[in-house]
C-alpha cells in the first residue's frame, strides 16, 4: 500500500511525539508529597499512646521551644566556606559562634537537582525534589504542597520576608510583609543583597512579626560568574557574616529586654561547584552549612566538626534541652509523618520495616507513659525511656530511607516503550510504500503480538501499579500491542526490500565506490561508532561519562583516517592501480588531476600527514583544560590554573594568542568590511575579559577596580551584528544574480559563520578561548588537506562533523550534569534580566561546539557543490 508523503511525515512525527512523551513519563515519575490529597491540621496528630487505649492526658501539641524566628538563607553556600579551613577569614562572627555559642551546627546534604527552587520545597515542605523541578525553576507555580510556612499562617504567625522572589511565587499569600528580588540577573551580586539588608534596621526594631526570611543572592551570583575562587568571594562571606552579627546582636538585646528565647537559623538552599554552577550532586554542590543559634541551646565548649544532618528526621541535639516527655512526643509526631508518606507512596507500606519498628516503640512507648503518670521517678523510667528513644530513632531512619529510595524508581517499562517508538518512527522517515497487509498476515506479526502480551504480564504483576503502562485497560493495551507489532514487521520489510543482495566490505578509503553495495573501513568506523555510542546511553554510567566515549571515538577516527592518508599518498602512489581502485582510460585516479602526473607537492603530502596527529595534540590539550563527567569532575584542570589569581599573567598571554589565532584562520575568505569588525570585534572580547577581571592589559595595575563589562559587550555586539548583515546581504545579492553567484554565496555563509565565531567568542570563558582556537585549526587543516583531498563524500563528512561537535560539546567542560551549565553568559552585556535573549546566549554559549561544527558543515558542503 502506497501513501503521501506528507500523510506518512505525519504519522511519522505523531509517533515520535508520543514516544517522547511516553519516555518522559517514565522518567519524570510523580515526586513524594508531604501530605496528600490535603493539609493536615491540629486534628489529624495523634494522641500520647498509654497502654489501654489513647487517651487525651494533654493537648496534641508541645509547647514551643522558641518564640522568634529568623531563617537566614545565603544561596550557594558551601560547607567549607564556613566548616573549612579558611571560615575563620570568611566568616569571623558566625564562626565564633559556632565554637563558643549556643550552637549546633550540621552538614545538610541536599538532593539533587540542587537548584533554588527544587531546594525551597524541600526545605519548607520535607519533600524530596524531583528532575522536573528544574523546568519548574523557571516559573514557579504557587506550592499546594503541605509546608511549614502554611502550618506557621493557620496557627496565626506573622511572617515577613526579604530576598529571592522564587519564595513569593511559591507562597503568594502567606506573607504579611515581603520585597521580592529576580534571581536570574545573575551579573549583579551587589544591588540584588543591598535590596535585603536595607530592610534590616527597621524590621528587627518592631515586634510585630514572628518569623523573618532573609534570602541572599550575591554569593551564587558570583560562583556562576566566576567561581568559588573569586577574589570577590570571601568579601562578599565577610558581608554576610556582618549581616548575621547584625541579626544576632539585636535578638540577643531583645532577650535582654526580656523578651522570649529566639531561634536564629543560617542555611544554604545548595552548594557550589568548582566551576561555580550548581545542579548536580557533587560534594561541593550537597554540601551546607546548617547553623542553629538560641539561648535554649547548651554553650560550646570548643569547635567540633559537624555532624550531618539527617532527611525527614527530628534531629535529637535540637531538643535535648527539653523533657523527656516532650522529646518521645516530637520523635512520636515525626514518626506519624512518614508514616503518612509511606502511606501515599508506598502500595504496600504496612510490610515496611519502619513501620512496623513504629508500632513497637509506640507500644513501649504506651508503657513508659503509664510508668510516668503513675509516678514513677526510679532509674526504670529513665532506662525505658532511652530505650523508647532508640526505637523511635530506628524507626524514623528506616522509614526515611524508604522514602528516599522512591525518588530513584523510574518507569522504566514507559522509558523503554518510549525509545522503541521513537526508534521505530526514525527507521521509517524516508520510506512511503508501505506493506501493511503482507506483514500483518505474516508469522513474524502473530509471535511478536504474542512476544509483547507476555512482556505486558510480566512486568504488570511484578510491578504492579509503579508503572503508567499497567494502569490501562487491557484492550488498549492490546491494541497498542498489535500495533507496535505490525508496525515492526512493516519497517522489517520495507527495509529488506531497499537493500540489495550481495553486500560487500571494500577497503578503500574516500568517498568512490565501486559496483554493488560497497562499505569502506571508515565507513564501517562511522556506522559502528554511532550506533554503538547509541547503545551505550542505556546505561548510566555511560551516560554520566559520555565524554569519554566521544574522545575515543574522536581518537579511533583520528588514526583511520591516518591510514588513509597514508594509503593515499605513499602506498597507492608506489602501486598505480592498486586495490581495485577505479582508473581512467589512462590510467589516472579522478583524484590524481589537479596533481599533474599523479605526483603530489612535499608540503601537501607532508601536512596532510600531520593533520591527524595535530588533531590529537589538540584534543588532549583541550581534555586538559576542563574536568568533566561525575567521577573526576572535581579533580583541578589546567582551566583552574589558569583563572587562579596568581597566574593572571598565563590567562592573558594564552587569551590574547588565541583570539589572535582565531583572526587570522577566519578572516582569509571575508570581505575587508568583514575583516575589519572582526579585528575590532575580538579587540572587543580582549577588552570585555579585562573589563570583567579575568585578563588585563599589559599597562594594567592589579588594583584596578572591576565591571561588569556592559560597555564592552556591546561594543562586541555591535560589530557581530555588522558581520552578519554584511553576509546575509551577500546571501541575497547571490540569489538575486542571474544563474546564481555561487562565489558571492560562499563568502556570504562564510562571513555568518564568522559572526557566529565572534559571538561565541565573547560569551566563552577566558581560558576557553583555546578551545575555540583548536576548534577552528582542526575545521581548517581538515578541510583542507582531508576531506577535499582524500575526497570523502558528503554522508561521511558530515558524520565526522557530528563527531567533532559532540566532542568538542565536551571539551567546553559541559556534561550530562545540569551543574556544569554556565547562566551567567546569559547576562553578558545586559543591565537587567530579559528572559529571551538570556535563555538564547545560554543556550549559544552551552551548545557552541555542535553549532560550530554545524555552521562549518554547511561552508564546507557549499564549497564543495560549486
Amino acid at each position: 500500500m502506497k501513501i503521501r508523503t506528507s500523510v506518512f511525515a505525519s504519522c511519522v512525527l505523531m509517533a515520535q511525539v508520543l514516544g517522547i512523551a511516553l519516555f518522559l513519563r517514565g522518567f519524570f515519575p510523580a515526586p513524594v508529597k508531604s501530605a496528600v490529597p490535603s493539609k493536615s491540621t491540629l486534628s489529624d496528630r495523634p494522641a500520647e499512646p498509654l497502654t489501654g487505649g489513647c487517651s487525651m492526658l494533654r493537648p496534641s501539641f508541645t509547647p514551643p521551644i522558641t518564640h522568634s524566628v529568623v531563617i537566614m538563607l545565603v544561596d550557594a553556600l558551601r560547607e567549607d566556606f564556613l566548616f573549612g579551613p579558611h571560615g575563620r577569614a570568611n566568616m569571623p562572627y558566625t564562626r565564633h559562634l559556632v565554637e563558643q555559642g549556643s550552637t549546633h551546627s550540621f552538614v545538610a546534604k541536599a538532593r539533587a537537582p540542587t537548584v533554588t527552587m527544587p531546594r525551597i520545597k524541600a526545605l519548607t515542605t520535607g519533600s524530596i525534589p524531583g528532575f522536573i523541578d528544574v523546568v519548574m525553576n523557571l516559573n514557579s507555580p504557587a506550592l499546594l504542597e503541605d509546608n511549614l510556612l502554611w502550618q506557621a499562617k493557620e496557627a496565626g504567625k506573622r511572617i515577613v520576608f526579604y530576598g529571592d522572589d522564587t519564595w513569593v511565587r511559591l507562597f503568594p499569600k502567606l506573607f504579611m510583609e515581603h520585597d521580592g528580588t529576580t534571581s536570574f540577573f545573575v551579573s549583579d551580586y551587589t544591588e540584588v543583597d543591598d535590596n535585603v539588608t536595607r530592610h534590616l534596621d527597621g524590621t528587627l526594631k518592631r515586634e510585630d512579626w514572628d518569623i523573618l526570611i532573609l534570602h541572599y543572592l550575591g554569593l551564587d551570583h558570583i560562583g556562576h560568574i566566576s567561581g568559588p575562587r573569586s577574589p570577590l568571594v570571601r568579601p562578599k562571606l565577610q558581608e554576610m557574616d556582618d549581616v548575621l552579627k547584625k541579626i544576632h546582636g539585636s535578638l540577643v538585646a531583645k532577650e535582654a529586654e526580656g523578651s522570649p528565647p529566639y531561634l536564629l537559623v543560617l542555611c544554604g538552599d545548595h552548594g557550589m561547584s568548582e566551576t561555580g554552577s550548581h545542579g548536580g550532586s557533587s560534594e561541593p554542590e550537597v554540601n551546607t552549612p546548617l547553623v542553629l543559634v538560641s539561648p535554649a541551646f547548651r554553650r560550646k565548649a570548643g569547635f567540633q566538626q559537624p555532624g550531618v544532618n539527617s532527611v525527614g528526621r527530628l534531629i535529637p541535639a535540637v531538643v535535648e534541652e527539653t523533657p523527656l516527655r516532650d522529646r518521645l512526643r516530637y520523635l512520636q509526631l515525626n514518626g506519624h509523618q512518614l508514616s503518612c508518606l509511606l502511606r501515599d507512596s508506598v502500595a504496600e507500606h504496612h510490610r515496611e520495616v519502619g513501620v512496623e519498628q513504629l508500632r513497637v516503640a509506640e507500644k513501649s512507648h504506651g508503657g513508659w507513659m503509664k510508668l510516668y503518670l503513675e509516678g514513677n521517678t526510679s532509674e526504670v523510667l529513665g532506662n525505658v525511656g532511652k530505650k523508647v528513644l532508640r526505637q523511635y530513632l530506628e524507626a524514623l531512619a528506616s522509614m526515611s530511607s524508604a522514602l528516599s529510595k522512591q525518588l530513584g524508581k523510574y518507569d522504566m517499562y514507559s522509558m523503554v516503550a518510549g525509545m522503541v517508538i521513537v526508534f521505530q518512527a526514525l527507521s521509517g522517515a524516508a520510506l512511503v510504500d508501505v506493506p501493511v497487509l503482507p506483514a500483518l498476515l505474516s508469522l513474524p506479526f502473530y509471535l511478536l503480538c504474542l512476544l509483547l502480551a507476555s512482556v505486558h504480564v510480566l512486568v504488570c504483576t511484578s510491578a504492579g501499579a509503579s508503572c503508567y503502562l499497567c494502569g490501562l485497560s487491557w484492550g488498549l493495551v492490546f491494541a497498542g500491542v498489535a500495533f507496535a507489532s505490525a508496525t515492526l514487521c512493516v519497517l522489517v520489510s520495507m527495509a529488506t526490500r531497499r537493500i540489495p543482495p550481495g553486500p560487500k566490505i571494500a577497503a578503500k578509503s574516500g568517498g568512490g565506490s565501486s559496483s554493488g553495495w560497497s562499505l569502506s573501513e571508515l565507513d564501517v568506523l562511522l556506522l559502528v561508532g554511532t550506533a554503538g555510542h547509541t547503545l551505550s546511553l542505556a546505561a548510566s554510567s555511560f551516560v554520566e561519562e559520555e565524554h569519554q566515549t566521544w574522545y575515543f571515538l574522536l581518537n579511533t577516527l583520528c588514526l583511520a583516517i591516518f591510514q588513509d592518508v597514508c594509503r593515499k599518498y605513499f602506498r597507492e602512489q608506489r602501486r598505480p592501480g592498486g586495490l581495485g581502485e577505479d582508473r581512467d582510460a589512462r590510467g589516472h585516479h579522478p583524484s590524481d588531476a589537479p596533481l599533474k602526473t599523479g605526483r603530489v607537492r612535499s608540503r601537501e603530502r607532508w601536512l596532510a600527514l600531520a593533520t591527524p596527529p595535530l588533531t590529537l595534540a589538540c584534543c588532549r590539550l583541550m581534555r586538559t583544560l576542563n574536568q568533566t563527567g561525575v567521577q573526576w569532575s572535581h579533580l583541578p584542570g589546567m582551566g583552574h590554573w589558569l583563572n587562579s589569581s596568581e597566574h593572571k599573567g598565563a590567562l592573558s598571554l594564552v587569551a590574547a594568542l588565541s583570539l589572535l589565532l582565531v583572526y587570522v584562520m577566519i578572516q582569509r575568505r571575508c570581505s575587508w568590511v568583514s575583516r575589519v569588525a572582526l579585528a575590532l570585534g575580538l579587540l572587543g572580547v580582549y577588552s570585555y575579559r579585562a573589563a570583567v577581571g579575568n585578563v588585563s592589559f599589559p599597562w594594567q595595575r592589579g588594583g584596578q577596580n572591576v565591571s561588569k563589562g556592559t560597555v564592552e559587550a556591546r561594543f562586541v555586539y555591535i560589530f557581530v551584528l555588522g558581520i552578519l548583515f554584511s553576509g546575509t546581504k551577500d546571501l541575497l545579492r547571490a540569489q538575486l544574480a542571474a544563474g546564481g553567484d555561487g562565489r558571492l554565496k560562499s563568502r556570504g555563509l562564510w562571513e555568518i559563520y564568522c559572526g557566529l565565531v565572534l559571538l561565541v567568542a565573547l560569551l566563552f570563558r577566558a581560558h576557553n578561548l583555546p578551545v575555540l582556537c583548536c576548534c577552528l585549526l582542526i575545521q581548517t587543516l581538515m578541510a583542507r588537506f582531508i576531506w577535499r583531498k582524500l575526497r570523502y563524500d558528503a554522508a561521511q563528512t558530515t558524520i565526522m562533523h557530528y563527531w567533532f561537535g559532540q566532542a568538542f560539546f565536551y571539551f567546553q567542560g559541559n556534561s550530562n550534569n545540569i551543574g556544569t551549565l554556565d547562566i551567567s553568559v546569559g547576562f553578558v552585556g545586559l543591565e537587567s534580566y530579559v528572559e529571551a535573549p538570556a535563555i538564547f546566549l545560554t543556550a549559544l554559549s552551552t551548545y557552541a561546539g555542535p553549532l560550530l561544527w554545524a555552521g562549518h558543515l554547511v561552508c564546507y558542503l557549499n564549497s564543495q557543490s560549486r
